[in-house]
């Protein structure tokens, strides 16, 4: 007998970006008894590994009009054509309640096979800033979940606030209390990516030195680096006495967040989520060569709420950073406001906010009012 629970289409690029909130959305679907199938690309099937094994992996033809070459950007529209038709063809044959797209090229087969079918659809975009796949599909879904607040989004079309899953280990630490700036061991926590950042090598150590040194004495350090870097970022803080521990990538970001007085970090949107899920105060520096400025727009909202400050590449120097670390970790009640206002941006509850969309979606009712306003 056919499996008649309703089907979820679900369509994302690959990167972790995409990946990780289309991951949270298909397990919490698979607890609610739908059947969901991912749809990506040759690219984007390197990185499902973490889904659940009952999620169906479809890989659909698509093509990307960026990092390749003449003959790559002429070739492009015909994979995502070939990529489209097969995509209709399956959604003809098994038709679903509801697609998703999570943005990115490989997105685009499934996407475009929805809205040609008028079946249900939206789109989930991480990032303040809509991606290029994700700014073409806005003004044809049903509806526009934003991880990121506010999102910048074409005219006319409104966005939903779910905010971006975060992970299981991070939900854990949900909202644990701040413990404010003192007279006694202080943690900051530098990540910049999961393989760091250059910048953050150079800058950080000798900012933390140059604080007075009636702070610094307290001063404990966690942070991200290249392994090229990771020598001489050790010696850095060697020869200033400051204990630190450096590292390309820590697995337990989440604790030693909850346990940080202060944090400083890229602005992705995954990193966001994390901050505001658990509740810290941060010195944001978004990466400069991201696409359309995103990391700038992720980190809008929090600097407007007064939870974390702003220093863009350009001013990221050695005195800005200490002036800025000083006056935060020398002020208690500035640290702990900030604290408190960046967890008053948390969307913990993303993935049930997202589930809700998708089962709004899935009610023929509330499908007909939304397609009759295109």
């Amino acid at each position: 007998m056919a499996d008649k629970s309703p089907l979820l289409i679900i369509a994302a690029g690959g990167t972790g970006g995409h990946m990780f909130p289309a991951q949270a959305l298909a397990e919490a679907m698979l607890a609610r008894g739908w059947r969901v199938r991912l749809t990506t690309d040759a690219r984007g099937a390197r990185y499902v590994g973490g889904f659940p094994s009952a999620v169906e992996i479809v890989q659909l033809k698509s093509g990307t009009f960026a990092r390749k070459g003449v003959l790559g950007k002429l070739l492009a529209p015909f994979a995502i054509g070939a990529g489209v038709i097969s995509a209709v063809a399956q959604m003809i044959a098994q038709r679903p309640a509801v697609v998703v797209g999570f943005g990115g090229y490989p997105s685009i087969p499934a996407m475009a096979a929805a809205w040609l079918l008028r079946l249900p659809r939206m789109i989930h975009e991480q990032n303040g800033v809509l991606g290029r796949v994700n700014r073409v599909f806005a003004p044809r879904v049903n509806a526009v979940a934003c991880g990121t607040w506010p999102t910048d989004l074409p005219n006319g079309v409104e966005g939903i606030h779910t905010g971006n899953p975060v992970r299981a280990s991070v939900l854990l630490r949900a909202g644990a209390p701040y413990i404010q700036p003192g007279d006694y061991p202080m943690s900051v926590l530098i990540i910049g990516g999961s393989q760091g950042a250059r910048i953050l090598a150079d800058v950080v150590p000798p900012a933390i030195a140059a604080l007075p040194m009636p702070l610094r004495h307290n001063i404990r350090v966690s942070q991200q680096a290249r392994p090229e870097d990771i020598d001489r970022v050790t010696a850095l803080y060697a020869a200033e006495a400051i204990p630190a521990e450096i590292a390309p990538f820590f697995n337990d970001i989440p604790t030693r967040m909850s346990e940080a007085q202060i944090v400083i970090t890229r602005a992705g949107a995954s990193t966001i989520a994390d901050l505001t899920v658990i509740g810290r105060p941060a010195i944001l520096v978004p990466f400069a060569a991201a696409t359309g400025d995103h990391q700038t727009a992720n980190a809008a909202g929090l600097v407007q709420q007064g939870a974390a400050a702003l220093l863009p590449e350009r001013s990221f120097e050695v005195d800005a950073l200490s002036q800025l670390l000083e006056g935060i970790l020398s002020d208690p009640p500035k640290a702990l406001a900030m604290a408190r206002a960046t967890l008053a941006q948390g969307r913990p509850d993303a993935t049930d906010r997202l589930v809700e969309l998708v089962e709004g979606l899935a009610k023929p009712a509330k499908y007909a009012v939304s397609e009759a306003k295109e």
